[in-house]
């Protein structure tokens, strides 16, 4: 899998510490689609999302079009589990 520099900058951010909370949740739909996932809609504001046989249930943000703290931990451990990381072969 190859990242733009964007979703290459936007994996970095997920793995920040500490955590940050301004990621623009677009952009981590873009950065989960790049590394081949499979984004499916579910009830209200919630995606499933299925990469490398792993599935995560996430909630799009509303209002706001930033992510907290807590969900982009979620994500992080998503990422962890289906084996995407910063610095991975591929990625840089």
């Amino acid at each position: 899998m190859i990242l733009n520099n964007k979703q290459l900058k936007v994996l970095k951010a997920i793995f920040e510490i500490p955590t940050p909370s301004n990621i623009v949740w677009a952009e981590i739909e873009n950065l989960f689609r790049a590394c081949g996932a499979e984004i499916l809609p579910a009830k209200g504001s919630r995606l499933v999302v299925v990469l490398n046989q792993k599935r995560a249930v996430f909630h799009r943000p509303h209002p706001r079009k930033e992510t907290d703290k807590g969900a982009v931990t979620s994500v992080k451990k998503f990422l962890i589990q289906a084996g995407v990381v910063p610095n991975s072969s591929g990625m840089e």
